[in-house]
């Protein structure tokens, strides 16, 4: 699944993220679901650092996220038809 031992690491430590902000939601919102709890836990783990940028004064940081996902593989159907 991984190609080296730091990804494995990294995608753990991302997984332990999770988990714990997964508990974090729960115990304060308890009619929260456990698997929406879990999603929005993961969410919010897999975008740790655009939401630590967001903390220390650039909020708006989560809206370009909104607006260019990174993990998109649309293409713009008029740069496509430049290229």
């Amino acid at each position: 699944m991984f190609d080296n031992k730091k990804d494995a690491e990294e995608h753990d430590n991302m997984l332990e993220l999770a988990a714990n902000i997964t508990s974090l939601l729960e115990q304060a919102v308890p009619e929260l679901s456990e698997d929406l709890g879990e999603a929005v836990g993961l969410v919010l783990a897999q975008k740790r650092d655009v939401l630590a940028k967001a903390c220390k004064g650039k909020p708006s940081l989560l809206l370009e996220e909104m607006v260019a996902p990174s993990d998109s593989n649309v293409s713009d159907i008029q740069k496509a038809g430049n290229a």
